[in-house]
C-alpha cells in the first residue's frame, strides 16, 4: 500500500480552483478505448484510486457514450467527498462510435451537463470543459454558458482543452480558467514553447494527459482493431523501429535508477512542472500502484537534464494523432 500524499503535497488548480493529489485518475481507458474492459475491475481501480489518495478522476460525457460516467458514478458511491469531477463535454458520435463533430453552443452546454449530471449521480461537477473549440461557436459564448451553470450551482470551476494562447486569453476574460487539459510527454513537449508560458501569465495550472503518449513509453502495443491507438502515427509499423529504440533507451535509464519506465516518464513531467497534474490512465490495479510509484522516485536537475539528452525534443517519429485530427486542434494552430 502507498500511502497517501499530505495535504501541504496537494496542487491548487490555477488561482481559484481545488486543490488535488499530485496525480489524476484519466478514465478513459476504462470504456474500451483500448479493447475490452471489465466494469468490476473498472470500479475497482477508481476506487483503489480514490483510498491511494487521489481525489481528481477526468472523464468525458462521449467516453463509450456515457458508460464511462455511468461507471465513474458506480465508483463514487458514498465516496463523493473524496474527489473531484472533471468532465469534458462537446464531442459527438454516431451510432458505431465514430467521431461526428464539436457542438459547444449554449443550449447544448446545457443539455450536455444535464445529462452528465443524471450519469455521474451528482449534483455538481467540479471543473466542466468544452473537449476541443468549436469552430462554429465564439469560444465566450461557451465559456459564458458554463459561467452560468456555474452561478446556478451546477458547476464549481471551468476548465479548456486542446487549445490555443489566444483561445485560452478570450476564455479567461470571460470567466477564470483554472486549468487546461493538454497532451504533453517527454516526446510531446510543444505546449512549453507557446502554451505553457500564457497558462504561467495568467496564473492558470494544467491536466497533462498521455505522459506515457498511450502507452508507448511503457511498452505497451494496440490490442487490436478496437484499441484506438491502431489508428495513431507513432503506433504505426513505420515508425515501429524508430519509436522502440526511444522506448529501450526510456526503459534503460529507468532501470538504472530502479524504477519503471512508466515512472520515468511520470516523474519527468512532475519534474519539468511541479504545479501541473500528471493524468495516469491506469486501467488495472497493477499500472495504479506502478504509477503511483512515481512519487518515490523524484527526479533531480541533473537527472533531468541526462534524461532530456538522451531522448531529445525530435526523437519520437510520428504525430500524437492523424492529420485530419491535428488539423483540427487549436493548441497545434
Amino acid at each position: 500500500m502507498i500511502a497517501n500524499i499530505s495535504d501541504e503535497n496537494a496542487i491548487q488548480m490555477g488561482k481559484t480552483g481545488p486543490n488535488v493529489f499530485p496525480i489524476g485518475l484519466g478514465c478513459m481507458g476504462l470504456s474500451g478505448m483500448y479493447g475490452a474492459t471489465n466494469d468490476d475491475a473498472g470500479v475497482a481501480t477508481i476506487q483503489a484510486a480514490i483510498e491511494h489518495g487521489i481525489t481528481l478522476l477526468d472523464t468525458g460525457d462521449f467516453y463509450g457514450m456515457g458508460h464511462n460516467e455511468q461507471l465513474i458514478a458506480r465508483a463514487i458511491r458514498g465516496r463523493r467527498d473524496k474527489v473531484q469531477l472533471s468532465v469534458k463535454f462537446g464531442a459527438m458520435r454516431s451510432p458505431d462510435g465514430g467521431w461526428v463533430g464539436i457542438d459547444t453552443r449554449p443550449a447544448a452546454v446545457s443539455n450536455f451537463v444535464a445529462y452528465s449530471l443524471k450519469r455521474l449521480g451528482v449534483e455538481v461537477i467540479d471543473i466542466y470543459r468544452p473537449a476541443r473549440l468549436d469552430p462554429n461557436v465564439p469560444i465566450e459564448d461557451t465559456i459564458g454558458a458554463i459561467a452560468e451553470l456555474v452561478r446556478k450551482g451546477y458547476v464549481r470551476h471551468i476548465g479548456l482543452s486542446e487549445v490555443g494562447t489566444e483561445t485560452i486569453r478570450r476564455a479567461h476574460r470571460v470567466h477564470p480558467i483554472v486549468d487546461l487539459q493538454i497532451e504533453y510527454a517527454i516526446i510531446s513537449r510543444d505546449p512549453e514553447q507557446k502554451i505553457f508560458p500564457v497558462l504561467d501569465e495568467l496564473g492558470i495550472s494544467a491536466t497533462l494527459y498521455g505522459v506515457l503518449s498511450r502507452g508507448l513509453l511503457g511498452g505497451s502495443k494496440p490490442s487490436g482493431t478496437h484499441d484506438f491507438r491502431a489508428r495513431l502515427p507513432r503506433f504505426s509499423p513505420e515508425n515501429a523501429t524508430q519509436n522502440a529504440h526511444v522506448v529501450n533507451a526510456l526503459q534503460g535509464f529507468a532501470a538504472e535508477r530502479g524504477m519503471s519506465a512508466g515512472q520515468l516518464a511520470i516523474a519527468w513531467a512532475r519534474a519539468k512542472r511541479p504545479n501541473f497534474v500528471p493524468l495516469i490512465g491506469a486501467r488495472t490495479m497493477a499500472q495504479l500502484e506502478d504509477a503511483l510509484g512515481a512519487l518515490r522516485h523524484p527526479l533531480s536537475a541533473s537527472e533531468l537534464a541526462q534524461l532530456e539528452t538522451v531522448i531529445p525534443k525530435d526523437a519520437i517519429a510520428g504525430t500524437r494523432y492523424d492529420s485530419h485530427q491535428m488539423a483540427m486542434l487549436d493548441s497545434e494552430r
